[in-house]
């Protein structure tokens, strides 16, 4: 059997670590839902980008007069929810549609809850915490103006991709709702461990056992998963 290689994060081939994930949205998401797991994956990207222009922002908060301690957690939280948001929401979340998986639309929507509330509370900007957010900002106005502008910029993303969570997890919510999905299917998933195994949901998904016939890989189910949209997002 054939098997496919793992691409993500994307790593040169110099380096002894190997990617530890397979990823292609084109082929392996139902075309219904293409646009929103790219959608999801961009905000994931943007969240990413927006860490890093916050550690930035903490240099000049530092250069200004502030805390060496917020641009030390900068750096924390950079290196700890980058990779972590990826692996934690969006790979549950790129997984639950890929097999239509309620255990794993469960998992996406009470890890991703906490993210946008924690995203909330780093746009909130609690001093101390190595975020740039609206108090923090808003407060060093008057002692550095340079410096609270560019924290400024770092408040104002996290706004955006705070509120972009929210629209993000309603609409997920409303397509999983809308297609039956419920806590009983997440439940009746765990008990039979037809979350873990993609042949075996592949099979309870089209109803019918498949017969190996040649050197075939059947790694997900086929048949797109039924979740109605009637609005553009």
């Amino acid at each position: 059997m054939a098997e496919r290689a793992n691409n993500f994060p994307p790593l040169p081939t110099f380096l002894r670590i190997k990617p530890c994930f397979y990823q292609n949205i084109d082929e392996e998401i139902p075309a219904p839902h293409k646009q929103l797991v790219q959608r999801v994956y961009k905000l994931w990207m943007m969240y990413s980008a927006t860490l890093c222009i916050n550690v930035i922002s903490c240099i000049a908060w530092w250069a200004g007069g502030g805390s060496a301690t917020n641009f030390g957690f900068s750096l924390l939280w950079l290196l700890l929810f980058s990779p972590c948001s990826y692996t934690c929401w969006f790979r549950p979340l790129y997984k639950a549609f890929r097999a239509d998986s309620s255990f794993n639309f469960m998992a996406f929507f009470f890890i991703f809850f906490l993210q946008c509330v924690l995203t909330l509370i780093q746009a909130i900007g609690i001093s101390g915490w190595g975020t740039c957010g609206w108090i923090a900002t808003v407060m060093f106005f008057s002692q550095n103006v340079g410096s609270a502008i560019v924290m400024l910029i770092t408040t104002l993303l996290f706004t955006v991709v705070a509120a972009l969570m929210a629209l993000v997890l309603i609409k997920v919510h409303r397509l999983y709702r809308g297609g039956g999905g419920s806590m009983e299917r997440a439940q009746e998933e765990w008990s039979t461990g037809l979350w873990k195994s993609a042949p075996v949901r592949e099979a309870a998904f089209d109803g019918v056992a498949r017969t190996a016939q040649g050197p075939t890989l059947p790694e997900y189910p086929t048949a797109v998963p039924s979740y109605p949209d009637n609005s553009h997002w």
